[in-house]
């Protein structure tokens, strides 16, 4: 007997949150427009089904064609590079989701939405 087991789009997501929300420099995770709409989207349908949220807002995992693509919006703190943050946390995310779940991601997508100020010293 085979055995086939579904990771869902929504957990492959949570990971990604979780480990973009780790990186040093990210100070949160941003939906953008379309994120907003489909977080509420999500959120709307998993209550009429009585399931509890999964913290993924900000990140969109989509799965087609056999290849797993990632993609997170990002604010970043004003002290640090805006690029380099981004690189890190693309390195993050494909590290975390083969680990957490063993899935190859083909593309890591990250968007700087907004960068927060530099304290003043």
């Amino acid at each position: 007997m085979s055995v086939q087991w579904i990771i869902e789009e929504p957990v492959v997501a949570a990971v990604a949150a979780d480990a973009a929300r780790a990186t040093p420099g990210v100070v949160r995770l941003e939906a953008g427009v379309a994120g907003l709409l489909r977080a509420w989207g999500r959120g709307k349908w998993q209550q009429v089904k009585g399931i509890d949220p999964v913290p993924a807002e900000g990140v969109l995992a989509e799965s087609g064609d056999g290849e797993l693509r990632v993609r997170v919006g990002i604010a970043t703190a004003g002290q640090v590079p805006a690029a380099a943050v981004a690189r890190q946390v693309q390195r993050e995310v494909r590290r975390a989701v083969t680990h957490h779940t063993g899935l190859d991601v083909a593309e890591v997508s990250v968007v700087v939405l907004d960068i927060e100020p530099a304290a003043a010293p």
